[in-house]
């Protein structure tokens, strides 16, 4: 039986396993022919979004992984908006709404409410936070 699943990601790109760890249960999902239908990035988890993240060479791009994993297999990776702003992750429009000059979202996440959540929370057989 196939069941679809929404991750909660708290867990900053770097520093902890929660973000690597949950990176490897969406493959492992997918192989197993679940939808993963969105990643939520909160609180410190907003960092996976980051444009400006550059890890060394030998180490692996997160960033990168989830931008492929959701292009491959349709999967939408979505950010709260408010936990973003209050890390630096700042969208086009953000960045507009709040006269900054810069943006940083990396391209193909987006930023989106709590409400976006909840939503999720309601219509995902499964929801597993990392």
């Amino acid at each position: 039986m196939s069941l679809t699943y929404t991750l909660v990601v708290n867990g900053p790109a770097y520093g902890t396993q929660a973000a690597r760890s949950a990176y490897l249960f969406a493959e492992a999902l997918i192989a197993e022919q679940h939808k993963l239908e969105a990643v939520f990035f909160y609180q410190d988890g907003v960092n996976n979004a980051s444009a400006l993240l550059v890890p060394a060479n030998d180490e692996f791009d997160i960033t990168q992984a989830w931008l492929n994993l959701a292009e491959q297999h349709d999967v939408k990776l979505e950010t709260c908006v408010a936990a973003a702003l209050r890390r630096g992750i700042i969208s086009d429009d953000e960045s507009k709404l709040h006269g900054l000059d810069n943006v940083n979202l990396a391209k193909g996440f987006s930023q989106v409410g709590l409400g976006s959540l909840s939503m999720r929370l309601l219509t995902a057989d499964r929801v597993v936070q990392f």
